[in-house]
């Protein structure tokens, strides 16, 4: 049976522990499909698996404003999460899902399919990584990949200020072509429909989701 869970509270460090318990769980095959949703009710900065803070951060920033810098257990760069920002976990049996075991295909297949079950208006992959609307960021994606299960994290913006981001986080020295160099501030956006609407339009596609090779 599928593991499932809700838990829209807490800080970032207890929930991304318990993505990892769930990535576990269907690393040990004791699952084969799992998902969850949350959202930090503090701000926090989170580095990816391989992230430096000393180069990612501004960490007298965060010092001085009491943020905490945690460190999630799949790859890609630092995020800040707090109110405003839904944050989903994914989990996938690579067995039951051969579509996913190429990477970039199975950020194609999975953003597509969350596009989807979101189904708002002009929402698009763009980067091989990311949602955007009018060319703003709405949603960062990684993965974590096991010898059995694949962890796919991503965020939602839809009442999350940049500005927030501008004040903990330097400027990424890789960056997609399509951010054209803007700052945090001109580059995120956010989703046009509020945090109840998009927990219920992923709750109920979630429960059954199973990627496919529809996707572009």
């Amino acid at each position: 049976m599928p593991q499932i869970m809700e838990k829209l509270d807490g800080t970032a460090e207890q929930q991304l522990g318990r993505d990892l318990q769930l990535f576990q769980r269907v690393e040990h095959g004791a699952a084969d499909y799992g998902w969850r949703l949350w959202e930090a009710d503090t701000a926090a900065v989170v580095l990816g698996r391989f992230g430096n803070a000393a180069t990612e951060v501004i960490e007298r920033h965060c010092h001085r404003d009491g943020v905490p810098v945690v460190r999630r257990c799949s790859g890609g760069g630092a995020v800040v999460v707090g109110r405003g920002c839904l944050n989903f976990a994914l989990v996938f049996a690579l067995p039951a899902h051969p579509e996913l075991v190429d990477v970039g295909r199975s950020f194609t297949i999975v953003l597509h399919r969350i596009a989807g079950l979101l189904t708002i208006e002009g929402l698009s992959v763009a980067g091989g990584t990311d949602l955007v609307v009018g060319g703003r960021k709405v949603s960062g994606n990684a993965q974590r990949r096991g010898r059995r299960a694949l962890l796919h994290h991503g965020t939602l913006l839809y009442d999350f200020d940049p500005m927030v981001a501008a004040r903990y986080l330097r400027e990424p020295r890789r960056q997609p072509d399509y951010r054209q160099r803007r700052p945090h501030s001109d580059f995120m956006g956010r989703l046009p429909v509020p945090r109840e609407v998009l927990t219920a339009r992923l709750s109920k596609g979630l429960a059954s989701l199973s990627p496919t090779t529809e996707a572009c």
